[in-house]
């Protein structure tokens, strides 16, 4: 099989002899029964292709979530630094706490690694000396200059009713990144914020933000009275300088996964 003439390249990158790319599987042929068939048949007509990150060394480095290799070839070494016991341990509280495997595998050499395929999507993001806050599990794959720790939510109301947790993921540095998300590229929107402009969210579907963002929970009125009768209650508030970026679609297909009928009455974005 050539694998070039059953996919196409969704998106691509490179950075410091890595390339990144982010393909899709044209179509799948191995139906094996009549339900498989159309499960198949109903996926293309939907639209829904698998895909799956192939990454590109030459004399490079890449860093992945542990256990998303699929396969590779060539001449490719993987280096876990565990830091001892206490950095293993420090790992492991990390991981516990973002929903993030506790160590980040580094693969080193020349040659060709995919990691597994997906029915969700990718979104290739590029730091310049940057770092950037983003919603747990949803870390994939990085450069491996990039810098991946755990950090907290800055005040109470942001920990308690964002819907975000305690801590997510920081990823900081020069580099690639790469996110797994439930949405397609195309339907992520990015926001620009600068001198004092907020950005209010009802639900928790911001994916990411850049570190000049700070965030916090807000109430919709100016009062607890008026928050409170108003159908709004409390928002997501960002403010600052950077970048957010949002899913606004995320929460109806969690609905429609769970099968849960909504109507533009009944809509609630919190996850």
């Amino acid at each position: 099989m050539d694998l070039e003439k059953g996919v196409t390249v969704l998106n691509k990158c490179s950075y410091n002899n890595v390339d990144f790319e982010v393909i899709s599987y044209n179509k799948l042929k191995g139906a094996q029964n009549v339900n498989m068939a159309q499960s198949m048949f109903f996926a293309e007509q939907t639209g829904l292709r698998a895909k799956q990150v192939k990454i590109t060394l030459n004399n490079g480095s890449v860093k992945t979530e542990a256990g998303a290799l699929y396969y590779s070839k060539g001449k490719i070494e993987s280096k876990t630094k565990i830091g001892g016991a206490t950095g293993l341990f420090k790992k492991a509280v990390s991981g516990a706490l973002t929903n993030e495997s506790a160590i980040k595998p580094v693969y080193t050499g020349t040659g060709e690694i995919y990691l597994e395929p997906s029915f969700r999507h990718y979104l290739i993001m590029e730091l310049d000396n940057d770092s950037i806050i983003v919603d747990k599990g949803l870390f994939f794959c990085c450069s491996a200059e990039i810098d991946i720790r755990a950090v907290s939510q800055k005040n109470v109301s942001s920990a308690l009713l964002g819907g975000e947790g305690i801590f997510q993921i920081e990823l900081k540095g020069s580099g690639i990144v790469v996110l797994e998300l439930i949405v397609p590229e195309s339907e992520i929107v990015s926001y620009e914020l600068k001198d004092g402009e907020e950005l209010k969210v009802d639900g928790n579907f911001a994916i990411a933000r850049t570190s000049g963002v700070s965030f916090n929970v807000t109430k919709s009125d100016k009062s607890l009275l008026g928050s409170a009768i108003n159908g709004e209650g409390f928002l997501n508030t960002f403010k600052g300088d950077g970048t957010v970026w949002l899913a606004p679609t995320a929460p109806m297909y969690k609905r429609l996964y769970t099968g849960i009928y909504f109507s533009n009455a009944s809509m609630n974005n919190k996850e």
